[in-house]
């Protein structure tokens, strides 16, 4: 069980530093019923996370990639060609980062956050959760590795349970400071969201390339 929890903490890690999920969750915070609001985004987006990996286990072992009798080769190979498209994705995000001079510019979604409720934000956190390219490789992987561990249920869910909890521990650590410190985050979460709305592009190409090699490495291991 160590051993598949340690597999899968970068790429929990990995969904975890996600920046416009941050920033969505703090413009989420800053809004009048901030506490319902954030709580409902939090939710939508570990229920994303929990969906995603389950569905890609579930899909691995009705495909044979599973635990029961899978080719190590085409797992490994997978894992490989996961990693290989993530490093294209950090190429094209550090082309495409900021020019020096230029202003930051969010997506015209986030514009809407302040008029949303609960109910929305609980779709928001779910979408962006499972339509981030970069996660989806993430939670792939992670379904992989979970499939091809041979754990009891017990020990899938524990497996599983660990996962989410990392993967979204930096959009739950902001709502429950919030729930608890009210006063003292509003200031804090305004200069966070300043931070990451100038360095998000940095922070993804970062990001993308570390985990790219970790993948690209979990290939070559099981093929060598």
């Amino acid at each position: 069980m160590g051993g598949v929890i340690g597999e899968l903490l970068p790429l929990a890690t990995g969904v975890a530093i996600s920046p416009l999920p941050i920033i969505a969750v703090i413009l989420v915070l800053l809004t009048p019923r901030a506490g319902a609001t954030g709580s409902g985004f939090l939710l939508g987006w570990a229920g994303g996370i929990v969906t995603a990996v389950v569905a890609f286990g579930a899909l691995a072992e009705v495909t044979g990639l599973g635990a029961a009798g899978a080719p190590p080769a085409a797992v490994s190979w997978l894992t490989l060609a996961l990693g290989v498209i993530m490093l294209v994705f950090a190429a094209h995000q550090g082309h495409t980062g900021l020019r020096q001079g230029d202003e930051p510019q969010l997506p015209g979604w986030m514009a809407a956050i302040d008029s949303i409720g609960p109910v929305k934000a609980a779709g928001l956190g779910m979408i962006l959760a499972v339509a981030n390219p970069k996660n989806l490789a993430l939670m792939l992987a992670a379904g992989l590795t979970t499939s091809n561990a041979g754990l009891q249920p017990a020990g899938n869910v524990v497996a599983g349970a660990a996962f989410t909890v990392i993967a979204a521990s930096t959009v739950a650590a902001p709502v429950l400071g919030y729930l608890v410190v009210k006063d003292a985050m509003a200031e804090l979460l305004a200069k966070l969201k300043a931070r990451l709305i100038r360095d998000n592009k940095t922070i993804m190409t970062v990001v993308l390339v570390v985990l790219s090699f970790v993948l690209i490495g979990k290939g070559l291991g099981g093929l060598l």
